[in-house]
Parts: structure tokens; sequence; C-alpha cells
């Protein structure tokens, strides 16, 4: 099928507003491949101290005849979906032998859980742990011993952050290697109740930890649809991964045949050999494009309207929220995952999965099939999902059918008729609102404001019973600048709550929400933000406050010559402890959130137009 009238409009913008910025990433990267350090520009002493540890490898690395790849790895054995990379670089190691090929790790990355910080003073770094990985993940591969990169990472920040960091890289060949999510634990339904009755003080603290460990209790991702899981998701329709990786359980056979044939790939795709396939070519203005689409398909997390723009622009393409927009209204949802739906990964991947899902769009013609993979060919054999032969071979089936229409629906019946993801806009700025979790009758809300500086305070004022009524609850001096932009998903409980005792009720904030957005209407993501001089900060408490995402509209409903008139409220202190101090220089430059969220990005753009 042709590809859609709209999706080809999109990427043709993308195209003619990145062609300057592409073009000099493509450049740089051409220059580093035939100019740049590698091992056979290294003088005999760095080459002597980048081999000196490597055992068996040793002599292979020395002469220089076959690829060594360089392994980034987000290993740490107290976050369940980064325990499994353990073993991963021994096992690598192994496997790159078998053809003839290195492997090394050549770096490590942080990993933090934003479900670990949510709602704690930790939860301030989120955001720029993940221009910290980039980081990270640059100093890792500036040694110059690698032809190829193996990234091992799976969560929120640690995926986007070593792409980040890889992109600057952009002609080494590289391969995602995720570890799959944990099996399945309590269902997200009770999940559900036990925390919305905790908040009503229905149920005990011992209730709550039981439900949470009953929930997240074992090694492998989180099995919810957030940003982890949504991250997988795209990584599988930009091509970055082996076909179907994404939802296999870790500790099983077919998950370890899996990463033996990442390695195994790696070693087919260097540029010494006739299938080059280097990372900022196969991440291209389509593939940009194809991960917006698949986010909206699948109702994914709304932190990626600030990843997917952000990793775009380390590759020199120029993504924005109305390109977001603009797919979302062609792309229906032809999935329908927890929170938008009660079955988690595990259940969507067993219904047929990320090849099924990309089988529908792509003969729904919302996918460009014709992008750089890492695989043989283009995007079709990501339509089929993997398994083992008889022979513990892998092999690759297409997947012709959902196998559980409650969960997975062809493009012709979707869920619903668009991918929920919509720009707002209006005289206190542009914001996102994820229609996907919201039912359609609580899309337009006009009511007070409560005005809050601190998610905390929100939370003492539910429980005084002063929330209890139509509101609009403001959250401002959450943006990246103000204190890195923290997830304020402890405050769904609560206004959920408010929203079942009938309500109207919204969340308005210029920090983010989740990857777990759930059922309460949530204008987030505002800019410009509250520091940066944004309207928000005039809000006072009792303003009307129009929220409407059928008309893609967000209006204070006070008089221009007042709002004129008014004074930014005052900003509150920056917070001490818990390492908040250390990434100040990161807040103080930081782009807005439709730009990326990033100082690092935002220098990149100043200073090298990249």
């Amino acid at each position: 099928m042709s590809l859609d009238a709209a999706v080809s409009a999109v990427t043709d913008r993308v195209i003619a507003r990145s062609a300057a910025t592409r073009a000099r990433y493509l450049d740089l990267i051409d220059q580093q491949r035939d100019h740049g350090v590698h091992r056979p520009r290294l003088a005999c002493g760095n080459l002597a101290h980048g081999f000196a540890a490597a055992g068996e490898d040793k002599h292979a690395i020395k002469r220089g005849h076959a690829m060594n790849i360089g392994i980034v790895t987000a290993y740490n054995d107290m976050l369940s979906a980064h325990q499994p990379y353990g073993r991963y670089p021994e096992q690598m190691k192994v496997f790159a032998r078998e053809v003839g090929a290195t492997a090394q790790v050549a770096g490590g990355v942080p990993a933090m859980c934003d479900g670990v910080t949510q709602g704690q003073a930790g939860m301030e770094l989120s955001l720029f742990s993940r221009d910290t990985i980039a980081l990270s993940t640059a100093v890792a591969l500036s040694h110059g011993m690698f032809e190829g990169a193996a990234l091992l990472g799976i969560c929120d920040k640690i995926v986007p952050g070593l792409l980040i960091g890889a992109l600057r890289f952009g002609h080494l060949p590289t391969i995602l290697i995720p570890g799959g999510p944990m099996p399945s634990g309590l269902p997200n339904k009770e999940k559900v109740r036990i925390r919305e009755a905790y908040a009503r003080s229905e149920a005990s603290e011992e209730d709550l930890l039981e439900g949470e460990s009953a929930s997240y209790h074992s090694a492998g991702t989180c099995t919810f649809y957030g940003t982890a899981n949504s991250n997988q998701m795209m990584m599988e329709v930009m091509g970055l991964h082996v076909p179907g990786a994404a939802f296999v359980n870790p500790g099983t056979k077919l998950r370890q045949e899996l990463t033996r044939a990442a390695v195994h790939r790696l070693a087919e795709i260097g540029w010494a050999g006739n299938d080059y396939r280097p990372l900022g070519r196969c991440i291209d203005e389509k593939a940009i494009v194809n991960a917006a689409v698949g986010l909206l398909a699948t109702g994914g997390s709304t932190n990626h309207a600030i990843h997917i723009p952000a990793i775009a622009r380390a590759a020199g393409i120029i993504f924005d929220w109305e390109d977001l927009d603009r797919l979302s209204a062609a792309v229906p949802m032809i999935a329908k995952v927890y929170p938008s739906g009660p079955g988690d990964v595990n259940q969507f991947h067993a219904a047929g999965g990320m090849a099924y899902v990309i089988s529908a769009l792509l003969d729904g013609g919302l996918l460009h099939r014709d992008v750089l993979t890492i695989w043989d060919g283009d995007l079709s054999i990501y339509a089929e999902e993997p398994q083992l032969s008889d022979g513990d071979k892998l092999i690759w089936n297409p997947v012709e059918r959902s196998r559980d229409p409650n969960m997975l629906r062809p493009v012709s019946n979707p869920f619903l008729p668009d991918g929920g993801m919509r720009l707002v806009t209006g005289n206190l700025g542009r914001a996102t609102f994820k229609t996907s979790a919201v039912a359609r009758e609580r899309w337009t809300i006009e009511a007070p404001a409560a005005v809050f500086d601190d998610q905390d305070d929100v939370l003492r004022a539910y429980k005084a019973g002063e929330l209890n009524r139509d509101v609009i609850v403001v959250v401002r001096f959450q943006g990246p600048r103000a204190n890195g932009m923290p997830e304020l998903h402890k405050l769904t409980p609560a206004l959920g709550v408010l929203q079942d005792k009938g309500f109207k009720v919204a969340l308005l904030t210029d920090g983010r929400m989740s990857g777990a957005s759930g059922k309460v209407p949530a204008a987030i993501h505002l800019s410009p933000e509250a520091l940066a001089g944004g309207m928000i900060a005039r809000i006072r408490d009792g303003d009307l406050i129009r929220l409407c995402a059928n008309r893609g509209d967000i209006e204070l409903l006070v008089d221009a010559d007042e709002l004129a008139e008014r004074q930014d409220a005052p900003t509150p202190p920056p917070a001490i402890g818990t390492g908040r101090e250390l990434f100040a220089f990161m807040r103080d430059g930081a782009s807005d959130a439709e730009a990326g969220g990033s100082a690092m990005l935002a220098t990149m753009t100043r200073d090298y137009a990249i």
C-alpha cells in the first residue's frame, strides 16, 4: 500500500526543515569514519593500553583484522530491568568469537529508575540523567578501539541517552540489545484499586507495599506500557533491534539467541564489509517519523514527546510537537496496553506484539518500509516474530492476525481513530495532552485553578479536603530549568479519586507526568515554563482555565490587560541535597521541552548548528 498522505507530508516537512543540519551531521560522521580516531590510527602505547587486559582476545585485537565491538552497558543489580545484563558481556564475547570478532566493555552508564525515585528528591535528576548517559556513552566510545557498538539499556532515560551519545559516533554500526520484561504479576486493575484505596485512607501502607511488591516482583522490565516499554517499541519500528527482540522474557533460550544474533549481525555490518549500516544513516528522518507513528499507534509514553525530538536533534533532524500532532490526527490507535487497557506487555506480546503492530501499520501505509535497518533488508522483516526451531535456531514467522482483539486490532477497526497525543496551544503556551486513556467526555474542562509550586503541597491540600470541587490543579516551576522536570506521577491516585467523586478535574504543569499517564486529563510539558517567562507563572488561585483537547486549546480566561499587569510568581529557591546541586549547570542551560529539554543539545544547536 502507498504511504499515507499525512505521514508523507510530515516526513517531507521534517526533511525540509532539517536539510542544513542533517547535511552537516552526515558530513561529520563520514569524516569520523574516514579520518577520526580508531585502532589503525592509535599509537602503539595507546593500543597496548586498550588490549592489555583482553585475555584470549588480546592477539585478535592487536592484529586489528576483525571487528572489535564496544559494549556500553547500563547494568546494575538494584533495578529489575537492568539486572539481567550482568552476564551479557561474557556471553557476548563468546558470541563474537564464534564469528571471528571480539568484544570489550567500553564503559558503563548510570541507570536510574523513575519508579524508585517517583515523588522523591532524586526524581529531579531523572531527565538530566539522559544527558549524563549520553555523555558517558561518548566517553566510552571515545577511545577509538571499536568498529561497532552494542548498547545494553532498556528503561526511561537510558535508551534515549545511549542513542544520543552513540549518534555522535554515528559512523559505527550499532545495535540496541534489550533484556525483556519480567513475567506478569498482580493484575493491573487490582494494583490501581489498591493505590486508590490507599489514597482514600481505606488501605494501609503495608497493603500498598504488598500490592506494589506483587506487581514489581522479579528481574526484567516493569510490565506496564510506560516509557521503558515504549522505548523497546520504538527500537523495533526504527529497525535498531534484532527483529522481535523487544518483549521476550529474560532467562529464556530465545532471549539468549536473540542476543547472539545481535552480536553476529554487528560483525556483518561494519565499514570493512559490503553491508555497511552505520547508526547515523539508520536513524534518518523516516526512522524518526516511524518512531512517532509507533508511539501513537500503541498509546505510548508522553515522555517521548521530549525524547523523540532530542534523539532527532542528535542526528541533525528537527522534529517538533506540531509534527507529532499532525501524525496523531492520521494514525489510529491499534493497541490497548495498560494503562490504556487492562493487559500488560506480556499479553500484548502473546497477542502478536510488535510483529502484528508493524505488519498492520505497513499494510495501512502508515510506516516507512524503505528505511535502513540493522537487519538484512527493510522494515518488512520486523513484521515477523522470532521463534526457535527444533534445532534451537532462530526463525521468523509472519503474524497475520491479532490473537486477542481486545488488545490488538487492525487499522481498519482501531480502538481510537487517532493516536491520542494532542498539541494544545493558547495564551498559556504549548503543551502535550494524552487523550488515549482519558474518557472523551473529559477532553474539555473549564474550571477554577488551584495553584501550587510543589507536588507535595497538592497532596496536603487533597488530604485536607481543599480540592473537593471542580478544579484544574496547576503545578508550576517543574520545568527543565526550574528543577529538572520531575514526573508528577504520584499525584495520579489522588486526582483519580477526585474525578471518581464526580468532580471535573485536570492537571496543568510545566513538568512531566509519566509513561503511565492515566485517566485524569493532563496538559503537561507546558512551554515556556514558569522559570522561562511562561504565562503559567501568572496564574492565580481561582482563575478560570479552559482545556480542550478536541480543539487543541489551552486558555487562561483572564483579561489580557490584567495579565499584562501581573507579576510573575516568585521563583522557589533551588533545592539542595540528593546531588541536585551538581546538576545546576544542566538546569541553567536547558532548552524547552519541545526541543528535548537538554542543555547539552541546546549548546550543540547554538555552537555547532547541529
